[in-house]
């Protein structure tokens, strides 16, 4: 596999740190909402990178952190009168539901930020020993960035941009010894949840949590660091300084990063009216077609989520269900008998479309031209399979398209089980057609299709399918 290197801006060959075994971090949700659009990008992208790497008989620990405490939620719960942890706690559930609507698999490990307060503690000490960090008489500790030469190297960012960014997500005090230095540990206000710690009753950074969860993990070198664009400058520079400034080794060997969302051809914002959650977009579409736009465009390249888009990608999920249940009936009543000539040259074709699948995939997760392989060996299918094709040919095909389809996350569903109005009409018109009543066979064909149904009179016999 060739991954894009953030760090490189290359496309560099993949090699894991330890033979056979991959380790990913991706940044997760701070848990004070539900998740929006945009985050449901790199959750969709780096599982499906999880899934091919598991495809290619890796062993893979995929570790998705929770932020369960932060200025955000701190305010969240103040407003409803809570306790941050009941918040996270509430907002950890609400992801887990939309997280498996949306396909995405659990990861290996989900570690929250509140459960690994020594390790944090643990890790700031050591940056004070060795003069990374400092403490102020306040309480806070604060990250030197002066002391770390290579600071920059990821997002190539310049004096005055390190000035801006490194009072992201925390407030400018006037002890700290430089503008761009960032704060590792924060004294506690009033009201504000706390540790105790060498330094005081405080909390961690938002920063120097990820470095603490992933190290604990992964180990202090590991192979992928992923999440979205927006993170690359100040979080994941402040990430590789805080680690590598501790261990003294490199802190990841390939940083990944998806491109944006646009709502509509704008930004999204709560202030433009286009902010959506995952939630919101359940009661409109369906969350696996979603899946499916996020995937029909490379991870690295903006992408414009629209009502026309979603259709679009709503009728392409169709088309790989009708395949799907298409060889299932042609697997069930097919002719049994071995492969023909003909039938062995499209098992030939079906290992073609999984090369050139497995080869898009390789090429810095280019499920776009994935897709497309997909989509070859479905028409390939629709042509090459039907009355009178073997059962085995049937099963090739069917067990090739989950397979692919397996690894993007598609056709979760089991095929719908017919109600019984539907079941009857069927057996009796199958009555009715061993009767040669043709006038009471076009009735029931009517009216099965008038509740929503396409019936195909086939010589293995009737094969019914939802109208989509």
């Amino acid at each position: 596999m060739n991954i894009f290197n953030s760090m490189s801006r290359k496309k560099e060959e993949f090699v894991p740190v330890h033979e056979g075994k991959v380790g990913i971090y991706a940044c997760g949700p701070t848990v004070y909402d539900y998740f929006h659009i945009g985050n449901a990008r790199p959750f969709i992208t780096f599982d499906v990178l999880r899934r091919q790497l598991e495809r290619e008989g890796y062993d893979v620990t995929f570790v998705q952190n929770f932020t369960d405490i932060d200025d955000k939620m701190i305010r969240r719960a103040n407003e409803e009168g809570i306790t941050v942890k009941e918040l996270a706690d509430r907002f950890i559930a609400e992801y887990y539901q939309d997280a498996k609507a949306l396909g995405i698999h659990p990861a290996t490990v989900h570690p929250r930020a509140t459960d690994h307060i020594d390790e944090i503690i643990t890790l700031i000490t050591r940056l004070i020993e060795n003069g990374h960090a400092y403490a102020v008489p306040s309480g806070d500790v604060y990250y030197r960035v002066s002391a770390f030469p290579g600071y920059g190297k990821l997002s190539g960012q310049n004096i005055e941009d390190r000035e801006t960014g490194a009072s992201d997500r925390l407030n400018v005090e006037t002890d700290k010894e430089s503008p761009e230095d960032f704060a590792l540990w924060k004294a506690q206000k009033p009201g504000e949840p706390a540790w105790d710690s060498p330094w005081g009753k405080g909390r961690p950074g938002w920063h120097i949590e990820c470095s603490a969860m992933s190290m604990k993990y992964l180990g202090d070198t590991f192979d992928i660091h992923c999440g979205g664009k927006d993170l690359l400058f100040p979080h994941h520079e402040n990430e590789i300084a805080q680690s590598e400034g501790a261990t003294g080794k490199p802190y990841v060997k390939y940083w990944m990063h998806n491109g944006f969302i646009n709502i509509d051809n704008q930004k999204m914002s709560k202030s433009l009216g286009n902010f959506f959650t995952i939630r919101d977009i359940a009661k409109e579409y369906d969350l696996e077609a979603v899946r499916l736009f996020m995937l029909s465009a490379h991870y690295r390249s903006p992408i414009n989520f629209s009502r026309d888009q979603i259709e679009a990608a709503n009728s392409s999920l169709n088309r790989l269900y009708t395949a799907r249940d298409h060889l299932l009936f042609q697997k069930e009543n097919g002719a049994d008998r071995p492969l023909n000539d003909a039938e062995n040259a499209f098992i030939d074709r079906i290992r073609n479309y999984e090369n050139r699948f497995d080869a898009a995939m390789d090429d810095d997760l280019n499920t776009a031209d994935a897709l497309g392989a997909v989509f070859e060996l479905v028409k390939d299918a629709n042509v090459s399979i039907g009355e009178g094709s073997s059962r085995l040919a049937a099963e090739s095909a069917l067990n090739s398209l989950n397979a692919l389809c397996g690894v993007l996350g598609f056709l979760t569903k089991e095929k719908d089980a017919l109600p019984d109005d539907i079941v009857r009409m069927i057996s009796e018109r199958e009555d009715a057609r061993k009767n040669r009543d043709w006038k009471r066979s076009d009735e029931l064909r009517d009216a099965i299709r008038a509740a929503g149904y396409i019936i195909e009179d086939t010589k293995q016999g009737q094969k019914v399918r939802k109208d989509v």
